[in-house]
């Protein structure tokens, strides 16, 4: 089955930047994502199936966390539930381009309902990324 043909609908998120070249970098020799369509202002990324555009903007905000588990989680974040080897996968690939971490990869909720890796990282331009993996993809929405 394509992308396109997934029964789960693909996103599109827009998030700024403040260097094209160093989001280039990072999204595209990084995390090793396909380009899209791209301007001298914004650049498309294909992020598994989902569409990612960086946009060039200069002025950043304040910055926002939340704890959870003892973490300082910033806010807003995005990211991609993957399989458990593609996280560890990431994580290597990640400390490979010396990628300081916000959270370093753990397991939450271990034994428990809803277990799953996360780590947290941030882009060039400051924005929030999670990449997770549930040991069990049926309990994404565990309680």
């Amino acid at each position: 089955m394509s992308t396109l043909e997934s029964p789960i609908p693909r996103f599109h998120l827009a998030i700024p930047v403040d260097d094209l070249d160093a989001a280039r970098r990072f999204y595209g020799q990084v995390l090793g994502l396909p380009t899209g369509s791209s301007t001298d202002t914004w650049i498309d990324w294909n992020l598994h199936g989902h569409q990612l555009v960086t946009h060039h903007a200069p002025a950043r905000t304040t910055r926002i966390h939340n704890p959870v588990d003892g973490h300082d989680v910033p806010v807003p974040h995005f990211g991609l539930i993957l399989t458990v080897a593609a996280f560890h996968d990431l994580a290597t690939r990640l400390r490979a381009a010396d990628t300081a971490f916000v959270i370093e990869p753990y397991v939450r909720f271990e034994g428990q309902p809803g277990e799953q890796w996360t780590m947290f990282l941030l882009d060039p331009a400051g924005n929030a990324l999670e990449f997770k993996a549930f040991a069990d993809d049926e309990q994404v929405f565990a309680t």
